[in-house]
């Protein structure tokens, strides 16, 4: 193993988004159990500092592949595309934006927010399906970056509705 591996070398598996989380997790407790650095305590304080290291990279490998955001982004950046250098979203997604914010201050009861949140969560299954297709079969990241901008925006927006529905229920 590697320091500077790609996360997906590191935990041995596919460049892919779709991913088996629980092959991801159980490769993780793997790794966790190799590097831990209590396995180094006799070892001296050089081998506990590179034993920790390695639990910190594990850690933010495993945090970045199990999100399914992050883990597209990461193949767009690991592709050579940045989040950072994709265009904004369009017009029809930021109209959209509004008005589930406009439907989300307005509504009168849960139901109706619980209703909005539904419709929110299937956009944003459209979105994942896309991304994924973008990046397992089209495998243009490119493509999928503007759709990962969006994914953005619906998750603040779920964020929010939880907020609002928790609100509402106490």
């Amino acid at each position: 193993m590697k320091l500077d591996s790609d996360d997906f070398t590191l935990f041995g598996l596919p460049r892919r988004f779709a991913l088996d989380a629980a092959l991801l997790g159980n490769r993780w407790r793997e790794l966790q159990t190799q590097v831990h650095p209590d396995r180094f305590a006799s070892e001296g304080s050089a081998s506990q500092r590179l034993a920790m290291q390695w639990a910190v990279r594990v850690n933010e490998g495993y945090r970045r592949l199990k999100d399914p955001l992050s883990r597209a982004t990461y193949l767009c950046e690991l592709a050579g595309q940045s989040l950072g250098d994709a265009q904004a979203v369009g017009h029809d997604v930021l109209t959209r934006q509004m008005q589930w914010h406009e439907e989300l201050a307005e509504a009168p009861s849960a139901d109706a927010v619980k209703t909005l949140e539904a419709e929110v969560a299937a956009r944003l299954a459209q979105i994942e399906e896309g991304v994924r297709a973008d990046l397992d079969e089209r495998h243009e990241p490119q493509a999928a970056l503007p759709k990962l901008r969006e994914w953005m925006f619906l998750r603040r927006l779920l964020a929010e509705i939880e907020r609002r529905l928790e609100v509402m229920e106490t």
